[in-house]
């Protein structure tokens, strides 16, 4: 079925409601928009769904949701797990209720019972719901960092973690499989209420996440000498962040946290951003204005579904505030964690461990080296480090120490199996009342580890290449890498090549060949001299080709100038490409 045909079909079926009809007929004399709404199916990829809200095969409505649904539901019951029920929740996006709602009761209708929360919360609680209720499964609707027209449908296994293999083929298969909406079911919200399967999620839920957020402070004395000084700056961008984050730092005696105003209140739009990402520098405009106010020593930014944290910090000396990137951000609670926790209770783990993905620093394999600690690398994607976690709860070995990614997400502890972003928030202003009792700000931390383990610098640069011809340049793109792998990039002679797609880690100098160990990831990794590297894949959730790189240089201003005339370096790559 073409395109036209898909759009006149859901125009002429009863099915398809009188509103969804009515948004169709606006566009009937754009062909363009009609084709970019139907030539596909909204791809349930590794992870779930993600897409521009509206009607159409190729867009997020209570139609592909429900199919998602389906297709979830289809593979629950051939596990034979229905019985344990799913968690759900949402954050503040347009349409993240009610497609949350069509998600209960497509499962509902399927006989799964559902534990839905009645207002938004972070994705990490739904994380740890899912363990501490004991759920087969659970679906968190954001969009995350993504503009406000976008949202997102996530899926999550029974151990926390967001859908790894084999769950996630097998569940995108159910969902392909599934050829006619028609076929979704659905039931009406008084009867699943009445069979006894749509559940509202307990509020204890929220009181044992508190408590078990704050049971992993390593240092409460340190917070109870600076509380009165240390100032902090928070904003949770429009999104789920605020209760959650405000909670834990006033139960555990921070009294100077200032909210942002303007983003302080949930809000689809995102008004006072062009899109919500605690990456972005304009985030942080209005909490920057309020920190220079009140004279903060750090200022702090959750995306809308509050799992990543984007960070400034003050320099003492000279009053600026220094951006932390996440690799900046993760290193310094990295350390922090692991080499308190070394403090605290006299010795680490034999089996512990601290795990990164394959795109962040080395700075964190100097850190698990500084310390005797193992460190694993993992495919792009917390979920893959949720799977560790679990690989080591089922060997029973390993001890999970910290987890990050450059992407400005991090986990402490193991009561949940994905980022979060409160935790995260606690412990760097943890962090802060630690130094602060040693006469030093986040800052000067940040330069003792560039002194301590060497001046690392990262980077990521993305390009956006939109609709079908966009897919398919990117595709051209990656292809062509794959079939002529550079040797040489900028001043860096490359030394090995891996190929994750094709799980081979090819040595340019001896052309020996082993295995990269993960699984199969459309992913080429360029190592070269001086513990340079270069990573190119295409986003699993946007359209975009991303490329990181790190450099190790002499000093800050030696690895900036490094970092830059690499990046320039792959611009020219992919040009060429």
């Amino acid at each position: 079925m073409d395109y036209r045909q898909s759009y006149e079909k859901w125009l002429s079926e009863p099915y398809f409601d009188a509103a969804t009809k009515k948004e169709l007929e606006g566009i009937k004399d754009n062909d363009n928009e009609i084709k970019e709404r139907f030539y596909k199916e909204l791809e349930f990829g590794t992870g779930g769904l993600r897409g521009i809200i509206g009607a159409g095969t190729n867009r997020m409505n209570v139609y592909t949701v429900r199919k998602a649904t389906q297709g979830l539901a289809n593979y629950i019951i051939k596990m034979k797990k229905q019985d344990k029920g799913v968690a759900i929740s949402f954050d503040s996006r347009h349409m993240s209720p009610e497609f949350a709602d069509e998600a209960a009761l497509t499962l509902c209708a399927n006989g799964i019972p559902v534990y839905i929360f009645e207002t938004l919360r972070p994705t990490p609680v739904l994380s740890y719901t899912v363990r501490k209720l004991g759920c087969v499964s659970g679906i968190n609707i954001t969009a995350s960092h993504n503009p406000p027209e976008y949202n997102g449908y996530k899926v999550y296994w029974e151990d926390g973690a967001q859908i790894t293999p084999p769950h996630d083929v097998e569940i995108m298969k159910e969902v392909a499989a599934i050829t006619d909406y028609a076929d979704c079911k659905t039931v009406a919200k008084e009867d699943a209420l009445k069979a006894n399967l749509y559940h509202i999620v307990p509020k204890e839920i929220d009181d044992t996440y508190t408590e078990t957020l704050k049971k992993l402070v390593l240092h409460p004395e340190c917070i109870e000498k600076t509380a009165a000084d240390l100032k902090i700056v928070y904003t949770p961008l429009h999104g789920t962040g605020n209760i959650p984050v405000r909670r834990v730092l006033s139960e555990l005696g921070f009294k100077n946290v200032y909210v942002v105003p303007e983003q302080e209140l949930p809000n689809g739009d995102f008004p006072t951003v062009s899109y919500p990402n605690p990456e972005a520098a304009e985030a942080f405009t209005l909490g920057l204005a309020l920190a220079k106010k009140v004279d903060a020593d750090l200022v702090l930014a959750n995306d809308p579904d509050a799992d990543r944290l984007g960070v400034y910090v003050k320099d003492a000396k000279t009053g600026e505030y220094h951006a932390l990137t996440g690799n900046m951000s993760g290193c310094l609670l990295a350390d922090y964690e692991i080499g308190q926790m070394k403090a605290v209770k006299g010795s680490l783990p034999k089996d512990g461990a601290l795990i990164e993905t394959i795109v962040t620093t080395d700075m964190a394999k100097a850190i698990a080296k500084y310390y005797g600690v193992a460190l694993f690398e993992c495919l792009t994607g917390f979920k893959f480090i949720g799977q560790k976690m679990l690989e080591f709860e089922q060997k029973k070995s390993g001890t999970y120490l910290f987890g990050f990614e450059e992407s400005y997400g991090c986990l402490i502890g193991d009561y949940a199996r994905d980022k979060d972003a409160v935790v995260a928030t606690m412990a760097l202003c943890e962090a802060a009342a630690y130094y602060k009792t040693k006469n030093m700000t986040l800052w000067d931390a940040m330069l003792a580890l560039y002194e301590r383990y060497g001046y690392y610098k990262d980077g990521i640069f993305s390009i956006t290449m939109k609709g079908i011809e966009g897919l398919n340049k990117i595709s051209s793109i990656m292809d062509n890498l794959r079939k002529n792998p550079p040797k040489q990039i900028g001043d860096y002679k490359v030394t090995a090549v891996r190929d994750y797609k094709l799980d081979v880690i090819k040595n340019l100098e001896t052309g020996a060949e082993t295995k990269t160990g993960l699984p199969s990831s459309n992913v080429l990794y360029y190592e070269m001299e001086g513990n340079t590297w270069l990573c190119v894949r295409p986003s699993g959730t946007e359209p975009k080709i991303k490329l990181y790189y790190g450099v190790v240089g002499k000093s800050l201003e030696n690895a900036d100038e490094l970092a830059a005339a690499l990046e320039k370096k792959a611009h020219e790559l992919l040009e060429s490409m």
